[in-house]
């Protein structure tokens, strides 16, 4: 299938095809927006935004929830030769800094977003005296609340190859993040090899309920599938966090032959689907089904096919892929034909240069991890030693990339890009992993990077938030990855320095998980406490060498000793409030306390959540939060915003507050 050279040519190209996206609000309707109409409306945007002042180069930060509007700026932005800047909204005050963040990186952006999110970053600025730098974009900001007709258009530019079409930035919070930027040339050379690799046609439909401010949502299962010419289907991510179901639902009804999902994806799904039959859905159409953005759990593939065979969903139809921002999506891609592949290495024998060693499945040192498979098409994919020097087949080392795909470098930041890239164009991933029997295989991550939920986090802006609690610094808390033998993820572990009693340990620990939960969205699995915190020569702290230990069973004794009192002193309050005459911690004292705690127990499973136990200190994630949310909303349409949660953290306090309202 032949494409232009530049994004805004395949806009303009595409603008005669009879294809559409389709918005899915609900599993009821949605709303039809043709490739034409998206044409359309991208340069009668344009053609506002260019009244308002914004030029050929000007940055534009799109921060919009909603799926059409975004998409509807994004291509008004490339269409003019603005350069888009995706950017989460979120719920939490970190990702509102990280919007303060990049807003200072790129100088004196444009907004576009809406009334009601600017109303909620002028209120957080006034509280986190933030003020002058949200009046800076508020003076640039231009609102789709304002947009009153879309019938004068402006001329659509025909960049240059090289010129930016959009800048991807990290998942970075309480530090800069870098901002990955990406040219036309570098999406139109991945677009041509994954539809080939794929075989991607317009014969295909795509649905997807990945966030468009995630590389995987916007590129990969957005613009490659519109690019391709197919419909393209679009669930909001809050839509399926609430609804899981539904996805699978949409791939029969809409007969839709290309999906995707990361690990927490599948896992939410299952927990969902419980042990309810699936024989009433046909699934047998599904040809592929993407999973990256995070590593890949064997078990979880298997677990998943394995209940969706009943509906037809065939095993091939699983494609592991391995991609980042800085290729712009996509790098390696399972052969379109066969199954995926697992292969089980001693997890003892995968540092770098080690020499990788299989192992009997069954084997108790056996780590599972799966085959990514091949670079794609005009890619290339090696791995090399500490000094960059490549190494043979089966040893592991540094994974880097080199193709027309790939960035030339991080926004304004030429030390971290000479560091990072060689000049004959080689690119340091940050992760491990070797070549296996011709196919790749990740395992690893050198920068520490922390995947949770299909994200990156990096360990230092969590210890940043982590260092808020009362006693603690920079230095004596530390944040890593863990996966315990027979997890399907990682888990995510802090580490405090604490050599008092461990009976003082506790509060702490619990206002460490809330601080994290609270303000990255993240639920904290353990919070161990240590005698030392190991550092390199440099002063460089070790995480991985800690989350070694704890997984070699250095801190057993500490957490049996932290499990049993915490359950002492739940046991004593809820003692005390029996004593009192009041309710005990899972006796409500009003319908409304019932309602709630019912639907705080059903997110929270299989945890039993107290009426005053502090949401946050209980591991309720970013996720939990929105279904709790999208429940009250549907008993009480309107009344609550989410944001409202982090005000009234316990089942108590959040129904007298919801009962004030309605009264």
């Amino acid at each position: 299938m032949p494409f232009a050279n530049t994004l805004n040519e395949i806009l303009r190209d595409n603008a005669s095809l009879d294809r559409a996206i389709y918005h899915h609000e609900s599993g009821d309707s949605a709303r039809e927006v043709a490739f034409g109409e998206l044409y359309e409306r991208a340069l009668g945007l344009l053609h506002l935004l260019q009244q308002r002042g914004a030029q050929r180069g000007d940055r534009v930060i799109l921060y919009l929830a909603n799926n059409e509007q975004f998409l509807d700026g994004y291509w008004a932005s490339l269409a003019g030769g603005l350069v888009a800047v995706p950017v989460a909204t979120g719920i939490s005050d970190e990702h509102k800094h990280k919007l303060l963040r990049i807003a200072r990186q790129l100088g004196q952006p444009w907004l576009y977003t809406d009334r009601k999110t600017l109303e909620r970053l002028e209120a957080f600025a006034t509280e986190k005296s933030e003020q002058a730098a949200v009046a800076a974009l508020r003076a640039r900001a231009f609102l789709v609340d304002e947009i009153d007709s879309l019938e004068r258009h402006a001329d659509l530019l025909i960049p240059a190859p090289s010129d930016t079409a959009f800048i991807q930035f990290s998942s970075g919070s309480t530090s800069d993040p870098k901002g990955v930027v990406l040219t036309h040339a570098n999406l139109v050379a991945n677009l041509r090899s994954v539809v080939q690799a794929a075989r991607l046609t317009d014969a295909d439909n795509a649905l997807s309920w990945m966030p468009l401010t995630h590389d995987m949502g916007l590129i990969g299962m957005n613009f490659f599938m519109y690019a391709a010419g197919m419909n393209v289907h679009l669930m909001p991510t809050e839509l399926f966090i609430r609804r899981p179901m539904l996805w699978l639902q949409l791939a029969e009804r809409h007969h839709c032959t290309v999906l995707c999902s990361p690990n927490f994806g599948y896992r939410h799904f299952l927990k969902v689907l419980g042990d309810r039959a699936v024989d009433n859905l046909h699934l047998d159409h599904v040809r592929i089904l993407f999973n990256g953005a995070e590593p890949i759990s064997p078990a979880l593939c298997e677990e998943f096919l394995d209940r969706m065979a009943p509906a037809g969903l065939k095993k091939a139809a699983m494609y592991p892929v391995y991609g980042l921002a800085e290729a712009t999506l996509a790098m390696t891609f399972r052969l379109a034909e066969g199954h995926y592949r697992v292969a089980h290495f001693n997890r003892h024998r995968l540092g770098v240069g080690d020499t990788a060693e299989t192992l009997a499945a069954a084997h108790p040192d056996a780590l599972p991890l799966m085959g990514v498979g091949h670079p794609i098409p005009n890619t290339e994919v090696r791995f090399t030693d500490e000094a960059r020097r490549p190494l043979p087949d089966g040893t592991v080392g540094h994974l880097e990339i080199r193709g027309p795909n790939v960035t030339a470098g991080y926004f304004q930041l030429p030390a971290v890009n000479a560091q990072v890239i060689t000049a004959d164009g080689w690119l340091d991933t940050g992760d491990l992993g070797l070549y296996h029997d011709g196919e790749v295989i990740i395992t690893g991550r050198a920068k520490e990077i922390i995947f949770v939920n299909g994200q990156n986090y990096y360990p230092h802006d969590l210890e940043n938030i982590a260092i808020r609690a009362p006693g603690l610094e920079l230095g004596k808390v530390v944040a890593a990855a863990a996966r315990p033998a027979g997890a399907e993820a990682d888990e995510l572990t802090l580490f405090v320095l604490h050599r008092g009693a461990i009976e003082e340990f506790l509060p702490l620990a619990d206002s460490v998980a809330r601080l994290v939960n609270e303000h990255a969205g993240l639920e904290v699995a353990h919070v161990v406490p240590v005698k030392r915190i190991p550092k390199t020569t440099s002063g460089k702290l070790q995480r991985g060498l800690l989350a070694q230990e704890y997984l070699d069973g250095a801190f057993v004794a500490e957490m049996a000793e932290l499990v049993t009192l915490r359950a002492q002193r739940d046991a004593a309050a809820a003692t005390a409030a029996e004593t009192a005459g009041g309710p005990g911690a899972g006796l409500a004292a009003t319908a409304m306390e019932q309602r709630l705690k019912n639907v705080v127990d059903t997110a929270m499973a299989p945890k039993a959540v107290g009426l005053d136990d502090n949401l946050f200190e209980v591991g309720a994630s970013s996720l939990v939060l929105i279904q709790i949310h999208e429940e009250i909303d549907r008993d009480h349409p309107g009344v609550v915003d989410l944001t409202e949660l982090f005000d009234h953290p316990t089942i108590r306090a959040l129904a007298a507050h919801l009962e004030h309202k309605l009264a």
